[in-house]
């Protein structure tokens, strides 16, 4: 895929998570295509080294801040940093998220805030702050993760499900009320993609082999997968799409009746059943 194709060159791009499993490979996705990179994580020291590397790699402009994003101020001193060194932003990816694994029944309260404070705040003050600064521009596209446990309840997450629902739509407000100001959000909703912090599960072969029955496409996914999904969203490639949602599952969503079981299991129980439908037919001839 060339670099012109996308038209993300020169472009500024936020990046919030930057330094994780998914955000650096979403950072580096955007390196190859030659933008000028801005990346967000607490630990500074990492967004600084690994923005040296990537400025290095590919030949851009990349700075490494360090931003706590559920807190104003440090948000609001990202926003200027960038508007300093580069005078706009025209694209923001939200990708910074917690999650705590806890029944309901048992989770405490400052879990549960905390879950808040990042998966839903966090994203919320990004997008604002910046959206600010795309309202000025009259431009701006935004990405923000979200997951296909938006839709059905990642059971025994604590908060996560329900703070990723809250993005989603957060993310369809910010394209009806800042459509007019020429900015596009949308989000993106994975499942079962290796990262660093996923990667335990899937020493367990048994874990892994249950989870890519359960997909269609018969794979678990891979950060790469998400990374081309957030490239397109923010490229002038999809300037028609507004509000929407991108589902990257491998078509997990679409497996929910293929998992109800029949006997024999249900391809075999579909074709014994089409062959005596076919052998009764014959035998009336």
């Amino acid at each position: 895929m060339s670099n012109s194709w996308l038209g993300l060159e020169s472009d500024v791009c936020v990046i919030t998570g930057a330094v994780g499993g998914m955000g650096s490979e979403i950072s580096r996705e955007f390196a190859k295509q030659k933008a000028k990179l801005v990346l967000v994580d607490l630990d500074e020291a990492k967004c600084q080294q690994f923005a040296a590397e990537l400025s290095k790699e590919y030949g851009i402009e990349a700075i490494g801040l360090s931003c706590n994003t559920t807190n104003e101020a440090s948000v609001d001193a990202a926003v200027q940093k960038v508007k300093e060194k580069f005078g706009r932003c025209d694209v923001l990816v939200n990708t910074a998220a917690i999650l705590r694994f806890c029944p309901l029944e048992d989770l405490p309260l400052d879990e549960w805030n905390q879950t808040i404070n990042v998966n839903m705040t966090g994203y919320f003050l990004m997008s604002q702050r910046f959206g600010r600064l795309m309202i000025e521009q009259k431009s701006g596209r935004m990405v923000h993760i979200s997951t296909v446990a938006s839709h059905t309840p990642e059971t025994y997450s604590g908060a996560y499900s329900a703070t990723k629902a809250a993005v989603s739509m957060m993310s369809k407000q910010i394209a009806a009320e800042w459509g007019q100001f020429g900015i596009r959000s949308n989000a993106i909703c994975p499942c079962f993609v290796k990262t660093p912090l996923s990667k335990k599960f899937y020493e367990d072969k048994a874990v892994e082999e249950g989870r890519t029955r359960m997909i269609a496409s018969r794979r678990i996914g891979e950060t790469m997968d998400i990374a081309n999904a957030v490239l397109y969203l923010a490229s002038k490639r999809s300037d028609y799409s507004n509000g929407t949602e991108l589902v990257v599952d491998g078509g997990y969503e679409v497996m929910l009746g293929d998992l109800v079981p029949r006997p024999g299991g249900r391809r075999q129980f579909a074709i014994e059943q089409h062959a005596a439908a076919q052998a009764a037919k014959a035998a009336k001839k």
